[in-house]
């Protein structure tokens, strides 16, 4: 049928036209999406790839009429004003929402997606996007465009985040801002390059030498995703620190339907200043946050420098002031966890039982707990795993038992509770063969763990 109209590649469309009519989607929505996606290729094909469709519309009807497969989908008006997304995407948009302006990076699965949507998107948005020769210049090149100004973005996953490591400690010690993408898979090494995991957490919280702080967000959810990936952004610039966004291939590729997000909430917060002739970049505050200017922006001279340094920003070995530029990067820890975003509780409050989940466990957790049907067992969604805020611990006392969903093999985020709050978890359930927690696992483990 294909050839007939002029070539076997009209057929992914008739085929298209097929499964259409089956789910029941409008003709009109069909020739819409035609429209949409073939339009810069000119009337004429549009023109024949709507006939192939309605040519795959008539066999779905036949198929339909035959009784050979039934198939009942209902339309719901109440969606029909929402958005498709996946995962890559809301973190893609907010990252575009947070004033990202340059983008570095090598490919590597899963982080290729949002490489990829930031390249697509960086003629409409005045971005840059630079695939770099490899992971080492992919960072060092987003932290030279953080210095002279732009908001920079930088994306990989596991192994090609180890070789990223020295540079997360020069943004420690330089104090510019970048924000990481870090799309998780299975390793150790390569690992499982398809496959989804949660095992870089403690790479994350742990990269870099020294001690400098950072932030680690874990979105769960799309309109987290988008809304965190915003915010990522400006805190970032706020206290001149790498900033984290940990998420992993299930959470990149998967679908759903949101409410159209409402940009007019975020804000691009400006934290840079002109400089005058007596500019320090790294002068000794009372809060640690020096006044961050950038060459050419005032009169004063921008000096960065990857050894110890003083206020200037001139190497120094004099052990008075290492001692203070230590204490000075480590003092924004204490502002940092005024801006931390809170666990949200999913459930009653009034809970016997408390799943603990981050990431994008948080699926296949809300929709086991929803068909579980108790009301004696919530779930604390963590969104952001560093710094941990302060509520955790009476969140934790007042369960009588507590149970963690993970995708590593060492519970890494339930140690890293213990090892911030001082209290063990009940029971975890680890998961690491690569592949996502399903919903009819979450509930088989909950119903367990409610019979123990």
């Amino acid at each position: 049928m294909a050839k007939e109209m002029g070539g076997a590649i009209f057929s992914n469309v008739i085929a298209a036209g097929v499964i259409a009519c089956i789910l029941n989607v409008p003709k009109t929505v069909f020739n819409e999406s035609i429209q949409d996606i073939f339009g810069h290729k000119g009337e004429k094909i549009v023109n024949k790839d709507i006939l192939a469709g309605i040519k795959g519309y008539d066999i779905g009807k036949s198929v339909l009429n035959s009784n050979r497969l039934n198939i009942n989908v209902k339309t719901n008006e109440n969606v029909w004003d929402e958005v498709l997304l996946n995962g890559t995407e809301a973190v893609g948009m907010g990252c575009i929402a947070g004033g990202c302006k340059f983008m570095s990076s090598y490919p590597m699965t899963p982080s290729t997606p949002l490489q990829s949507f930031i390249a697509s998107n960086s003629d409409e948005f005045e971005m840059i996007f630079e695939q770099a020769e490899d992971e080492i210049a992919a960072i060092n090149m987003a932290l030279g465009g953080s210095y002279a100004g732009a908001r920079s973005l930088v994306a990989t996953s596991g192994s090609g985040f180890a070789l990223m490591e020295e540079a997360v400690g020069l943004s420690g010690m330089i104090e510019t801002p970048v924000v990481i993408y870090l799309a998780q898979r299975p390793g150790p090494a390569v690992g499982l390059p398809t496959r989804t995991s949660q095992e870089d957490l403690n790479l994350a919280l742990y990269s870099g030498p020294g001690e400098f702080p950072r932030i680690i967000f874990t979105p769960g959810n799309l309109e987290d995703a988008f809304y965190i990936s915003q915010s990522a952004f400006n805190l970032a610039d706020k206290y001149q620190i790498p900033v984290f966004i940990l998420s992993d291939q299930y959470f990149a590729d998967i679908y759903y339907n949101i409410p159209l997000i409402d940009i007019d909430t975020t804000e691009i917060e400006p934290h840079l200043i002109k400089t005058d002739k007596n500019y320090k970049r790294y002068q000794l505050t009372e809060n640690g946050i020096s006044p961050r200017g950038i060459p050419g922006y005032g009169d004063g001279i921008v000096v960065v420098d990857s050894d110890e340094h003083d206020e200037e920003g001139h190497l120094t070995e004099n052990l008075d002031i290492r001692d203070k530029m230590v204490e000075k990067r480590l003092k924004k820890l204490d502002l940092i966890e005024k801006d931390v975003l809170a666990p949200e509780l999913i459930g009653s409050s009034d809970y016997k039982y408390l799943i603990i989940g981050w990431g994008s466990t948080y699926g296949p957790i809300v929709e086991g707990l929803k068909n579980l049907n108790q009301e004696n067992i919530s779930f604390l969604y963590f969104k952001q795993v560093y710094p941990l805020d302060k509520s955790v611990s009476s969140y934790l006392g007042k369960a009588d038992k507590t149970i963690i969903f993970e995708n590593n093999a060492q519970g890494q985020f339930a140690d890293l509770i213990k090892l911030k709050t001082g209290q063990d978890l009940h029971k975890k359930v680890l998961k690491y063969n690569g592949m996502p927690f399903s919903v009819e696992e979450i509930e088989k483990h909950l119903k367990e763990f409610l019979e123990a």
